[in-house]
């Protein structure tokens, strides 16, 4: 126990260090560990990958570390920011064969969030074709916040605890979810936090 408080401490005070920006929104409702959220208009730097749920981060993330490492025509540095997103792109699709059936490998959207000191104008153009520049505008979204691990499993447990929420209270959703991590990798599972959050309509409460 000692050894995991240390090493708690040890990763809090690196986190602090960092003092990372994140996404700037107001709360509209708090309900325990769920939220309804008004974000403000902000750019992402984005990537299109075709993996599993738990592999599509991995992927993507060397691909948009480059970009803000540098791989950009001005060759610019950008601060890393908070959440890194992923999103699906397009339904799983099933197709059927002689032998059974297969899982066609999901599409998803990976993003990271652009320093707000930045416009579409003034940010580097990507080098790599597959990191795209995408302007999100204001939007309102029902958010749970969980910490554990980065697997699916989780993933799906708190999505279905959202939809309830979101189901019980009359909202409309708007928009598909989104899956938010906050913490690099070496961050302790107990340690993470995670969100899942879903555009709703603006006009009810």
């Amino acid at each position: 126990m000692r050894i995991i408080l240390a090493a708690a401490v040890i990763v809090i005070g690196a986190m602090d260090a960092m003092a990372i920006e994140e996404a700037v929104y107001n709360v509209v409702k708090k309900d325990d560990k769920f939220e309804v959220r008004d974000y403000a208009p902000h750019i992402l730097a984005e990537t299109i990958v075709e993996e599993d749920f738990e592999e599509a981060g991995s992927k993507a993330f060397s691909r948009l570390f480059g970009y803000i490492s540098g791989d950009n025509r001005s060759r610019d540095k950008l601060a890393m920011t908070a959440p890194v997103s992923q999103e699906p792109m397009g339904e799983k699709i099933k197709m059927t064969a002689p032998v059974g059936q297969q899982r066609v490998r999901e599409r998803w959207a990976v993003s990271f969030m652009m320093p707000a000191s930045y416009t579409l104008e003034t940010l580097p153009v990507p080098e790599d074709p597959k990191v795209t520049l995408r302007q999100v505008p204001a939007r309102r979204m029902a958010a749970v916040r969980y910490s554990g691990f980065w697997s699916e499993k989780n993933y799906l447990r708190y999505k279905m605890e959202l939809d309830s929420w979101i189901h019980e209270r009359g909202l409309t959703i708007v928009g598909d979810p989104i899956w938010a991590r906050y913490n690099p990798p070496f961050t302790p599972w107990f340690l993470r936090r995670n969100e899942i959050l879903i555009p709703v309509d603006a006009g009810a409460d």
